[in-house]
């Protein structure tokens, strides 16, 4: 059949004690707040420890995939530095003009 948990009646018979709690201080619906949920937030950030990318050598971002072995920003190891059509202001932050300018600026 089905145990069920002795009734605090029963407990007297058997001449045992349970500890006292005082139901007052911890409500019901206080008791489902600490039970794990599914969340995409701040539990999720603390399993955060493992480093994919680490400071390309090229371009100094932390975009360089340490298992692949290439930079996710400026392609490096290859020849040619990574840059699309369609990423016009990534291409604008490192174009010409944005740099020190040692011979530009004396022209």
């Amino acid at each position: 059949g089905i145990v069920q948990s002795p009734t605090p009646h029963a407990l007297d018979r058997l001449n045992l004690s349970l500890p006292s709690l005082d139901f007052h201080r911890f409500p019901a619906s206080r008791s489902n707040q600490f039970s794990i949920k599914m969340t995409k937030g701040t539990t999720s950030f603390g399993k955060r420890h493992n480093k994919s990318h680490t400071a390309c050598r090229r371009c100094g971002k932390v975009s360089y995939h340490i298992q692949k072995k290439t930079c996710s920003s400026c392609g490096y190891p290859a020849k040619k530095m990574r840059n699309y059509n369609w990423g016009q202001k990534a291409k604008g932050r490192r174009t010409v003009g944005t740099g020190r300018q040692r011979y530009m600026k004396t022209l």
